[in-house]
């Protein structure tokens, strides 16, 4: 691949919306010497729940305005007037990370091409919720990949990788921000080496590709006929948006925090429990699963805040002789 000229700066479009963009678009800009910021695309401001408050910009426009990076909000990627506009700023290289599905008439544009910052290690969780899907799943492993983008979302030729293993009480929330820190390191290099013309790529494996779903309330549902290693996994893959859920009285529970628990009633009363059977022992709280008890730390019932254990423990009140979560 052709790099750039002799002492001349890449020039870079960013596209990005969430907190997980914004490490790398600060790892660009700390490089002025060897990159130029020319555009910050991003979704549009969202309205806030006191409509009567100014709609809130995405993190990503917010750390853009304080570097000082024009920046475009974009509702629609297909409308021809953003094609148009990134056009316009001549980019040798667009660099994407959790933004939309960007057309060819987009990507196509970079002199350069178009890479996307992906948080697994493809083609394992291809789609919209690689990090969840990993936990989920009990992975041990995952990490980062960057890809040129091609039509077919997530298949793109992989250009770096870059490993890290999971911690055993990891959640969602905290290894997206984890790799978000060591995806910006990613992005930069494989900007250098775009840069110098050696970005050298590999095809994606297909028969080793898994899918990473979006999150909906059906995929988020916990189910209690399952092993209290599974339940856990699911509990914290989803932690702490959208959250794991369950049914309580017809009411929501949302699960943010969940351990496999050494406990045991009587032979006879444990007998009786099934998977979804609730215990209260000493302000703890626990649900039986297919093959032991899961200690519920943190929960929100529907329409209260969130709480620990122990407060759900000490207001409890049930109207079934056998409470349990459904």
């Amino acid at each position: 691949m052709e790099g750039r000229e002799e002492g001349a700066r890449l020039r870079v479009v960013f596209m990005g919306t969430p907190d997980f963009a914004v490490p790398s678009l600060r790892a660009i800009a700390g490089e002025p010497g060897e990159f130029e910021l020319v555009l910050v695309a991003t979704g549009r401001d969202k309205p806030r729940r006191n409509r009567r408050s100014e709609p809130e910009p995405t993190p990503v426009k917010c750390v853009a305005r304080e570097l000082g990076v024009p920046v475009m909000e974009v509702e629609d990627v297909r409308e021809p007037r953003f094609a148009s506009t990134v056009a316009r700023y001549r980019p040798d290289v667009i660099v994407v990370a959790a933004f939309r599905i960007l057309p060819p008439e987009v990507y196509s544009i970079a002199r350069l091409g178009a890479f996307n910052l992906h948080a697994s290690l493809l083609p394992r969780y291809r789609g919209a919720a690689p990090v969840n899907w990993a936990l989920i799943n009990g992975d041990r492993e995952t990490g980062v990949t960057t890809f040129f983008l091609q039509k077919k979302v997530d298949t793109g030729t992989m250009i770096m990788q870059e490993r890290t293993s999971i911690g055993p009480r990891e959640n969602a929330y905290d290894l997206a921000g984890r790799l978000s820190v060591i995806g910006a390191g990613v992005v930069v290099e494989t900007l250098r080496r775009i840069a110098r013309g050696s970005a050298e790529t590999v095809m994606q494996d297909e028969s080793l590709a898994t899918r990473a779903p979006k999150l909906t309330p059906e995929n988020t549902r916990i189910d209690w006929v399952q092993p209290v290693d599974a339940i856990c996994d699911f509990v914290r893959g989803l932690a702490p948006r959208p959250s794991a859920w369950a049914l309580f009285e017809h009411k929501k529970v949302r699960i943010f925090e969940a351990l496999p628990a050494s406990f045991h009633l009587h032979e006879q009363d444990e007998q009786a429990m099934v998977p979804g059977s609730i215990a209260l022992s000493k302000n703890r709280l626990y649900v039986m699963g297919l093959d032991g008890w899961v200690e519920i730390l943190s929960l929100q019932m529907e329409g209260k805040r969130a709480m620990a254990a122990a407060d759900f423990c000490c207001g409890f009140r049930c109207d079934d002789d056998a409470p349990a979560f459904s």
